[in-house]
């Protein structure tokens, strides 16, 4: 309940915005109700953005929503209303430009609410199909005669004649958007309003119903539709004129000249406000200009005029088929084929018959002897003036019709062998990358090649645990290097049994060199001489400390050994592991005779 009563009141919010928007705008002061009439609905439809939507993308609209299907008398709730207007108004925004784009939620609230206030008066939250189509497509923009033949399309039976109930039925929805803008009064729905519109006819086609609807005056319930077309029309038309009345050396929009007063002319503002001076009267008749021409244009058009070169009268629309407008038989959408470039909302063509372009209706066979006649007849006069005619014989107009056969068939067989062409290379391409990229597929077809890899891979595995293992036994012998340099530089000084170390708890862990590549190295820190070489630990075991000197010679001379070797296992790993086995051999072999030579040639020190 809250959440309607909020709904409600934005409604409320939004359909009094738009009213005093128009009501900002000061058109009641205009003096004829007619120019009132159309200026209000002129402002409803631009605030609305309606003008920027054309009536055939409406009637697209319409069937992209299914509205086609539906009876006109069906009612439709207004979520499913705002949903259609939602459609109209996103599509628009992706045929604007980018810097035109407009503002989809607002148009569609000023719109769904000025709708519901006009035909849903009493809040039973429901239109009907005839109603929004009948709205949509008199606000939206477009041309007049395509309107109105829409509207026929909608109010016609299937012989293409007008059914006055459908008619009647369209005045009593149309006639609302009048009352919706406070004209009521002056254009409000009667009972006569059919008659008015046509008194004397009693089978109404389509150009009849045009000329009637498009005359001069049109009818009078109806009088501000056209106008409301010719206002959208001369907004931005200029006139190089002075107003008599404001003396405004320009007039944009409308100019009026008077008939009696000779050069008296009021802008389009004046004479809606019924302005006038001197001795012009707002009882002379006026003629209205949507346009500007010079006096030089208009000597030169009534010249041609009084020659014959121009028409004297030209019709307010082109003369349409009568049959063209009829409404569909939807009782078999099975044998039907739907077309989108047509009139009614849903236009269906007979599957067997071609698809028509400009017609709206489904072609019957006498209608198509008939265009068939007709075309036969212009093709035979063309023939005649070919054949009358010396530039141009019928042998040569022969040769042209060979000649664009010929050409049209060699484009088509180059289009053919372009198209094979193009395969031929994607497919030679797809076999290209195919062969340069090697699959597992292929290793194992090859056994050589899996071999290879197999060996490749070991040797890989072999070298990797041969540098770990020189990695820890350079690791092990910088330790030693670490705890021989921190014995010399011990004091000697003190009891015979006392350690190099003055801290009996500082321990130095020396790790035992592991000679296996895969052994791992351990450490027991039980005390400062734990981890040394045996030269030491025989130093320390006499009664009196021995010199040290030739035992860090010694280990020095062992560890220099012992990198140089390092270092050229790093740059011979590639050689094979025999040669690596015997270089490390002969380093083995090599310490330990310098350790027996140093032990041998050693004294203690005293």
């Amino acid at each position: 309940m809250i959440e309607e009563a909020s709904k409600s009141g934005k409604v409320t919010v939004e359909k009094r915005q738009l009213f005093m928007e128009m009501r900002a705008q000061n058109f009641d002061v205009i003096r004829l109700s007619t120019y009132r009439t159309a200026c209000k609905l002129r402002f409803v439809q631009k605030r609305c953005n309606l003008h920027l939507v054309d009536v055939w993308n409406m009637i697209e609209a319409f069937r992209d929503n299914g509205l086609s299907t539906l009876d006109h008398n069906a009612e439709i709730n207004v979520s499913r209303l705002e949903t259609i207007l939602s459609s109209i108004f996103y599509q628009l925004n992706k045929r604007l430009p980018t810097t035109h784009q407009i503002n989809v939620e607002q148009s569609i609230g000023l719109l769904l609410n000025f709708m519901v206030a006009t035909y849903d008066s009493e809040g039973h939250g429901k239109l009907t199909v005839f109603a929004m189509k009948s709205m949509l497509a008199t606000m939206c923009g477009g041309k007049i005669v395509d309107k109105l033949r829409y509207i026929f399309s909608q109010i016609s039976d299937s012989s293409g004649t007008m059914v006055f109930p459908k008619f009647d039925q369209f005045l009593r929805e149309v006639l609302k958007l009048p009352t919706a803008v406070f004209e009521g009064p002056s254009f409000g729905y009667t009972e006569h309003s059919v008659r008015t519109c046509f008194p004397q006819q009693k089978k109404i086609l389509l150009n009849t119903f045009l000329d009637i609807m498009m005359a001069d005056p049109p009818p009078q319930c109806l009088v501000w539709l056209p106008l409301m077309h010719r206002l959208a029309n001369v907004e931005n038309v200029f006139h190089p004129v002075e107003c008599s009345y404001c003396r405004s050396e320009s007039m944009m929009g409308f100019r009026y000249r008077c008939q009696q007063c000779h050069g008296y002319q009021l802008c389009q503002n004046c004479f809606w406000r019924g302005h006038a001076n001197g001795p012009h009267s707002n009882q002379h008749q006026m003629k209205e200009h949507s346009s500007w021409k010079s006096p030089a244009k208009k000597l030169s058009h009534a010249i041609s005029k009084s020659l014959g070169c121009v028409p004297i009268g030209e019709p307010p629309h082109p003369v349409y088929p009568e049959a063209s407008e009829r409404p569909q038989d939807l009782a078999h959408p099975t044998q039907l084929k739907p077309v989108s470039n047509n009139m009614n909302d849903t236009v269906f063509v007979s599957s067997g018959a071609p698809t028509p372009t400009t017609s709206t209706t489904l072609e019957s066979p006498s209608r198509l002897d008939e265009e068939h006649r007709l075309i036969a007849r212009y093709a035979a006069r063309l023939a005649a003036e070919a054949s009358n005619s010396s530039q141009c014989p019928p042998t040569d107009l022969s040769f042209n019709f060979d000649a664009n056969k010929q050409q049209r068939q060699l484009i088509a067989e180059l289009e053919n062998k372009n198209r094979e062409i193009l395969q031929e290379i994607q497919r030679l391409r797809l076999e290209h990358e195919q062969a340069s990229q090697p699959t597992p597929e292929k290793a194992q077809q090859n056994p050589t090649l899996l071999a290879e890899l197999r060996l490749l891979r070991h040797r890989k595995d072999e070298l990797e645990k041969r540098m770990s293992a020189l990695q820890e036994s350079r690791r092990e012998l910088m330790v030693q290097l670490e705890g021989l340099m921190r014995l010399l530089k011990a004091p000697t000084g003190g009891s015979p049994h006392s350690s190099p170390s003055h801290s009996a708890s500082c321990t130095m862990p020396m790790p035992i060199r592991s000679t296996s590549a895969g052994s791992t190295p351990t450490h027991t820190p039980q005390d400062c001489l734990a981890g040394v070489s045996d030269d030491v630990l025989d130093a320390f075991s006499q009664g009196v400390p021995r010199n040290l000197r030739n035992d860090l010679l010694v280990a020095a001379d062992s560890i220099t050994n012992t990198m140089s070797s390092l270092v050229k296992e790093l740059h011979s790993v590639d050689d094979g592991l025999e040669d690596e086995e015997v270089n490390m051999r002969n380093g083995r072999e090599k310490v330990s005779a310098q350790r027996h030579y140093g032990n041998r040639h050693s004294t203690p020190s005293f």
